[in-house]
């Protein structure tokens, strides 16, 4: 590609050497680079990418683009120096690949609880419409019909352009992909043109990230920021952080909600472990979901489909046959007439949102147990409040591992039951492996019982020390089932 096409609307404080070179790749990674590579050094969380510039230069990288040239300058080498390299970064990669995000509608989804089911729904509406789509998300990427695995929430932007690339060649007409606030703050999505972006909810998570509420509020809104005058904004009305997301957007805004007054309005009716009967913008459609967090999942896909143009009428008929999402309030029942839910839940209000959907599904007269654990590594603050929302809403607490990683399973579960009120500390066992304390609450259970088993969802794994094991809590709970 011509150096002049590649760096097309990309603001460039100094060139440093000759313009006349020749570009095979593009790489951020210094092992990936090879002969006439172009290498973007970014200053990330861990690693500083100037400190490898000798390390490319030597394996044969024809063009360095970077924030701070090195003092000795090979000629062989042009440099480019930039204000921010984690922008140039995306800019970089969208015009490799041809500025893909131009050439389909992207919407994407910020927020702490929601975005993977909301994404994952849009995605099947748009397929069952008759549009080809593509999906960005936490369980899973999906190009047309091939299915990719999906690492991270978003993609670093190298491989973030290069699928949408493939989602273009094949004829996708859509694409709609999680936004997360690690995501937005690296400047991860810059170079990417959004037809839409939505805003769930905000509530504690990424703390040991993004250190403040604050920082983390103010990450999402960056998404926002940075939308087009044609986008559009669609937020929840009902989380006080909504129109905080649409303050300076300069797209057209949009609302939904349950309880106050919006643009997008829906209303649950009826709610059963089957499913729950809405009032959508003044239509009543059943839906085989369970749960007032849901019901926002579901007028969250609804807006941003009458947004992009789908029929009113079709959108509610689609949205009445959608099936639940993988990990995502996942109900299995034994033949004794237990009842097991898995979800994803792994924040204080996601939590609460499963708990209070239970009990209000149930009559009273059964019992909740509930097997929790917090992810290691990960934001410390929340652990203690996971545990005392779950004792409080629970008859039963079985606090274990989750993804413990390079932390020790008994010191995470010791910081969830130090936030245990006195009142609730007979409610609670402590088992460190993950299938016992599934086993254990299983077999506490009764006819009629219902077991939640949270934090983990669609995941088929279980981190120890950096090594992924294989486990699947649904597997477990199957077998655990069968054996009845």
């Amino acid at each position: 590609m011509e150096l002049n096409k590649l760096f097309e609307d990309i603001k460039v404080k100094q060139w440093i050497g000759d313009k006349n070179v020749t570009i095979s790749d593009i790489a951020a990674d210094s092992r990936k680079v090879q002969k006439n590579s172009l290498f973007i050094a970014v200053r990330g969380v861990n690693i500083d990418g100037h400190k490898f510039i000798g390390q490319v230069v030597e394996a044969g990288a024809s063009v360095v683009v970077c924030e701070e040239a090195p003092e000795n300058q090979p000629k062989s080498v042009l440099f480019v120096v930039v204000e921010n390299s984690a922008i140039a970064l995306g800019q970089l990669a969208s015009n490799w690949y041809g500025r893909p995000s131009e050439n389909l509608k992207l919407v994407g989804i910020t927020g702490t609880n929601g975005k993977t089911t909301t994404v994952t729904l849009l995605h099947r509406m748009a397929t069952q419409l008759g549009y080809k789509a593509g999906l960005l998300s936490t369980v899973r990427n999906i190009v047309g019909t091939r299915e990719v695995e999906a690492t991270q929430t978003t993609p670093d932007p190298l491989q973030l352009h290069r699928l949408l690339a493939e989602m273009v060649e094949i004829g996708c007409d859509y694409c709609f992909m999680e936004v997360s606030s690690h995501a937005a703050h690296q400047h991860r999505i810059a170079g990417l043109k959004f037809a839409g972006a939505i805003f769930s909810n905000l509530t504690q998570d990424h703390l040991d990230y993004h250190k403040t509420f604050a920082d983390y509020r103010d990450a999402k809104k960056m998404f926002f920021d940075g939308l087009s005058a044609d986008a559009f904004a669609l937020v929840n009305a009902d989380d006080r952080n909504g129109l905080f997301m649409l303050q300076n957007c300069a797209a057209s805004k949009h609302t939904y909600a349950l309880q106050k007054m919006a643009d997008f309005r829906a209303k649950v009716l009826e709610s059963s472990f089957e499913g729950m009967q809405l009032e959508i913008d003044g239509v009543e459609v059943w839906t085989s979901f369970v749960g007032r967090f849901n019901a926002y999942n579901l007028l969250a896909v609804y807006s941003a489909s009458v947004l992009l143009g789908f029929d009113k009428t079709e959108v509610l008929t689609v949205l009445s046959k959608l099936g639940s999402v993988d990990g995502r309030f996942q109900c299995l029942r034994s033949k004794s007439g237990k009842t097991a839910i898995v979800d994803y839940a792994h924040t204080p209000d996601a939590i609460e949102n499963v708990l209070n959907t239970i009990k209000n599904v149930t009559d009273g007269n059964h019992q909740i147990i509930t097997v929790t654990g917090a992810g290691g590594n990960r934001d410390k603050t929340k652990r203690p409040i996971m545990a005392a929302i779950a004792t409080e809403l629970s008859d039963k607490v079985i606090l274990t591992s989750d993804n413990p990683r390079n932390e020790r399973p008994e010191d995470i579960i010791a910081d969830m039951k130090a936030g245990v009120q006195p009142a609730y500390a007979q409610r609670v066992l402590c088992i460190t492996d993950r299938t016992e304390a599934i086993r254990t609450a299983c077999m506490l259970a009764q006819t009629g019982d219902v077991v939640l088993v949270a934090g983990k969802g669609h995941e088929t794994y279980q981190e120890v020390n950096g090594v992924k094991h294989h486990f699947d809590d649904r597997e477990v709970i199957k077998q655990i089932f069968d054996e009845e």
